[in-house]
C-alpha cells in the first residue's frame, strides 16, 4: 500500500508577515490560487491510484490556518467529502505556530485533519528576530503543545543556515522538535531567492549562505539528532523544481539537487569514524565497513568521496564497503584487516 499526498497549493495568502527568506511564489511555483481548480486537482489525481493506496489531500504553500476563515472552512468542506466518499483518508495543513489555537484545531478535527506541518524554523528567539518569523519560541512550545495534545500528527519543519544561526542552534531546534513530541521532521536550507530581504543582506555583506558542504555537514548533525530519538525525517532539502535552479529566481545558497543525499553521506561518514575510534590503525591495513543493503551507495558517498576523507583521516591503505544482512539502517559494522 503506498501513501499518496495530493498538494493543493495556497501561495502566501495565510502569511501575516514576509519572513527574510521568503519569495512564497518562487518556491511554490504558484501566483494566484483559484479555488474552482481544487476539485480538478484532486479529481485528476485521483484517477491515478489504486484502491489499495492510502490518499491524503494536503494543503501546502502558505499558512493554511491563516488564511480567511470562510476560505479555509470552504477548502475543507471541498476535501472531507472525499473523505466521506471513502476516495480519501484524511487530509493535512502547513501552518504558523501563532495561527493555532483551540479553536482552529477544533474546526481542523471536525473535517478531518490528522496532520498538521508546523514551522518551528528555529527555537532560538534572536535567530527567529533575524528571520523576521513574527513570532517567539513560546509561541511554537505553546502551538505544538495544543497540536499534541489535541491528539494530531506534528510535523516540525526547521531550517538551517537562518540568519545568526549557528550549528548549536539548530541542534537545539531539533532537540525542541524532538522533545515537543512530534512525529515527523522536515530540514529545509536556507537558500536566497531574489526579491527576498534576505538576497538584499546578502548583496551588502549582511548574511553569508551556507556553501553547499556546509549544509551537508549541519544536516547531517541535525539528522543524527532526529536518528537517535526516533523521529523520522520525512525530507531533506527544498523540492526540485525549476523556479529553484532558474536565475532569475536563484541568488545563492545550497541548492543542490541531491542535498539530502549528501547530508546521508556525511552522517554515514561521522557513524564510521566514531566507531574507527575503538581500533588503533596502521599504514598498511584495510578497512572494512559493513552496511544494510541499499545504503551502500549513501555510504561511500558521490564519488566515492567517503572512501577518500576516511582513509585519509584514519591513515589506511584501503576502505572497502560491503552489504550486510542483519544491519540496521545509519549502523555500520567495522573489520580491521591486512
Amino acid at each position: 500500500m503506498r501513501h499518496i499526498n495530493i498538494p493543493i497549493f495556497i501561495p502566501h495568502l495565510g502569511c501575516p508577515n514576509q519572513c527574510v527568506f521568503c519569495n512564497q511564489r518562487t518556491i511554490s511555483g504558484t501566483v494566484d490560487f483559484d479555488i474552482s481548480r481544487v476539485r480538478d486537482i484532486i479529481e485528476d489525481s485521483l484517477s491515478t491510484v489504486s484502491p489499495d493506496d492510502e490518499v491524503e489531500i494536503a494543503f501546502f504553500g502558505g499558512s493554511f490556518t491563516g488564511i480567511d476563515r470562510s476560505l479555509m472552512v470552504e477548502l475543507l468542506e471541498i476535501a472531507y467529502s472525499y473523505i466521506k466518499e471513502g476516495r480519501v483518508k484524511s487530509v493535512r495543513c502547513s501552518t504558523r505556530p501563532d495561527y493555532i489555537s483551540e479553536e482552529i484545531l477544533d474546526i481542523l478535527g471536525r473535517y478531518g485533519v490528522k496532520v498538521i506541518e508546523l514551522g518551528l524554523q528555529s527555537s532560538s528567539d534572536r535567530v527567529l528576530a533575524l528571520s523576521q518569523r513574527g513570532h517567539t519560541f513560546e509561541d511554537e512550545r505553546r502551538a505544538c503543545k495544543l497540536i499534541v495534545e489535541g491528539g494530531f500528527t506534528l510535523v516540525g519543519q526547521m531550517m538551517i543556515g537562518l540568519p545568526g544561526s549557528s550549528l548549536e542552534d539548530e541542534i537545539r531546534t531539533a532537540e525542541f522538535i524532538v522533545s515537543s513530541g512530534a512525529d515527523f521532521a522536515r530540514i529545509y536550507p536556507t537558500v536566497v531567492f531574489r526579491d527576498t530581504e534576505l538576497c538584499s543582506m546578502a548583496e551588502c555583506g549582511e548574511y553569508m549562505p551556507l556553501t553547499e558542504d556546509e549544509a551537508a555537514e549541519r544536516s547531517a548533525e541535525v539528522l543524527l539528532c532526529f536518528l537517535r530519538a526516533g523521529v523520522p525525517v520525512i525530507r531533506l532539502g527544498l523540492c526540485a523544481s525549476e523556479n529553484l535552479s532558474d536565475k532569475e529566481t536563484y541568488f545563492a545558497g545550497p541548492n543542490h539537487p541531491a542535498l539530502g543525499e549528501l547530508a546521508y553521506s556525511a552522517l554515514y561518514r561521522k557513524i564510521i569514524l566514531e566507531e574507527a575510534k575503538k581500533f588503533r590503525f596502521k599504514n598498511n591495513d584495510i578497512l572494512k565497513v559493513r552496511v544494510a543493503k541499499g545504503e551502500l551507495s549513501k555510504a561511500i558517498g558521490q564519488r566515492k568521496r567517503n572512501k577518500t576523507l576516511i582513509k585519509e583521516i584514519l591513515g589506511v591503505s584501503r576502505v572497502d564497503f560491503l552489504e550486510s544482512d542483519g544491519i540496521k539502517t545509519f549502523s555500520v559494522n567495522i573489520e580491521q584487516g591486512k
